[in-house]
Parts: C-alpha cells; sequence; structure tokens
C-alpha cells in the first residue's frame, strides 16, 4: 500500500500537475494540503475520473486538506483539529481508509518570529500534540502525515545557520516537532534514511531547486502498530522540475500487507 502526501499549492492551478503525477505513480491514498479553493470549487469530477474517492475541507484563497482514495471508502472521522472551536481555518482532515487512521494536515508558517502567526503556530502545535497522543491511545495503525512547516534537525535544511530565526527553525518549533514525535511515533523518512539529505521543498526563488537547497518539511509520523510494517519511502522530485509545478514535491511511504 502506497500513501502519499502533497501541499499541491493550489489545487486548480496545478490540477494539470497533480493528474499526471497520479496517473505516473498510481499512490494508493493521497492527502493534499494548500487547496487554495473553496469547498465548492475543489475539482471533485476530475480527481473521480483519476479513479480517486475524496474527501476535502476547502477554504476561500488559502489552506484547505483533502484525502484520496483508490482502495476503498473514505470514512471521515473529522476536518478540525480539536482544541480551539473557534479556529476556521482548514488545515486538518481525518479519515479510516482501508484500516488505516490517516489524519491529514498543514500546520502553520508561523512566519514572521517572533509574533502573532508564530504564536498561532505553537498553540497549534499544542493541540496536535495533544491530539495525536489521544490517538497512540486508541492502539489503531496511524499515519500522521502532511506539511508541518518544521525543519527538525539541521540535516533537514540547506545552509542551517541562514534560518536559525525562521519559524519553521526555531528552537521553539523543532522542541514541538520532537515532543509529538518522542510520543512513540516514527519518522518514515528519517528511519530508513536516518543520515541522508532529503528535501522536500524547494522555494521558487534564487534557483532553489537547480541548486539544490531545500528542506524537508513534509512528514510521514507513523504509529507503533503500523511502523512495522514500513518498507519503503521517497521524494517524487522530479514533480517539482515539471512546468508550473508546486514548490514541494511529493512525497510517499509503502507499507506491507
Amino acid at each position: 500500500m502506497r500513501i502519499a502526501t502533497y501541499n499541491v499549492n493550489g489545487v486548480n492551478g496545478r490540477l494539470p500537475v497533480l493528474l499526471r503525477w497520479l496517473e505516473e505513480t498510481t499512490p494508493d491514498v493521497v492527502c493534499l494540503q494548500e487547496l487554495k479553493a473553496p469547498q465548492e470549487k475543489f475539482p471533485e469530477q476530475a480527481i473521480r475520473d483519476a479513479g480517486y474517492d475524496v474527501a476535502w475541507h476547502g477554504q476561500k484563497s488559502w489552506n484547505g486538506v483533502a484525502i484520496l482514495s483508490r482502495v476503498g471508502e473514505i470514512k471521515e472521522l473529522r476536518r478540525a483539529l480539536p482544541g480551539d472551536p473557534d479556529d476556521v481555518n482548514s488545515r486538518y482532515i481525518e479519515a479510516v481508509v482501508n484500516g488505516i487512521l490517516i489524519g491529514c494536515l498543514y500546520l502553520p508558517n508561523g512566519n514572521p518570529a517572533p509574533g502573532p502567526k508564530f504564536d498561532y503556530k505553537l498553540s497549534w502545535f499544542k493541540r496536535l500534540i495533544a491530539h495525536s497522543k489521544d490517538l497512540l491511545a486508541q492502539d489503531l495503525p496511524v499515519v500522521l502525515t502532511g506539511d508541518y512547516n518544521v525543519m527538525p534537525t539541521e540535516l533537514d535544511v540547506y545552509k542551517p545557520e541562514k534560518w536559525v530565526d525562521d519559524a519553521l527553525f526555531r528552537p521553539e518549533t523543532r522542541a514541538a516537532f520532537h515532543e509529538l514525535v518522542a510520543q512513540g511515533w516514527t519518522d518514515a523518512l528519517r528511519k530508513l534514511y536516518p543520515d541522508e539529505k532529503i528535501y522536500t521543498f524547494w522555494d521558487y526563488f534564487r534557483n532553489a531547486f537547480g541548486r539544490d537547497a531545500g528542506l524537508r518539511i513534509d512528514h510521514f509520523l507513523l504509529s507503533p502498530q503500523l511502523a512495522p510494517r514500513l518498507k519503503k519511502a521517497g521524494v517524487d522530485k522530479h514533480v517539482r522540475g515539471w512546468e508550473k509545478s508546486s514548490d514541494h514535491a511529493p512525497v510517499w511511504i509503502e507499507l506491507k500487507g
């Protein structure tokens, strides 16, 4: 079973790229972030024509998350992270697909830091940590995946010295990610490639992709029930080089059974 995550950076504007990638790689389940489309403008028919069931939580202008499946029904559980009923941003959707509970998330960027946006990022992270603890307590196979907007270590960022004050790399952000993982989650890519340079995002500016000046900010966290099934993981880096592609590349894992 192949599960992928992809920050599409605008699902309608990048639809040809998304459909081309789906046809090329045929992942079983896909989590999308940054749809940048209100609920009624999501390209549902095009996704279904590509062979996928879909559940999505859109939002005008920004944010937005979706789960796609070609291996059975998407049994949606929630479309908001618990803990703040006043938070109207579309950043989380959760469903059971083929016996696996999948949380698709788009964690806030947080810049400029310090400031209100950074405070929101950290408060969102606290809510995620609380909810993920509850998920682990259910003793289910769980995947938490998406754009975390965190580089956990210096290995995950090109020229880390240039990012020390950025919200994606500040000590508070990295500490929150490590607190999350320490609950018992497995960082899938680092489990298989503990010492390799792996990036999932390259900025549009300064020829970042051509220079391979990237960041690893899209992650797969696996619960203890699921981690032993991890077989492969990777980044479809070439997709970032396609015309009118997102600044993220798709990331994927393969599970046994």
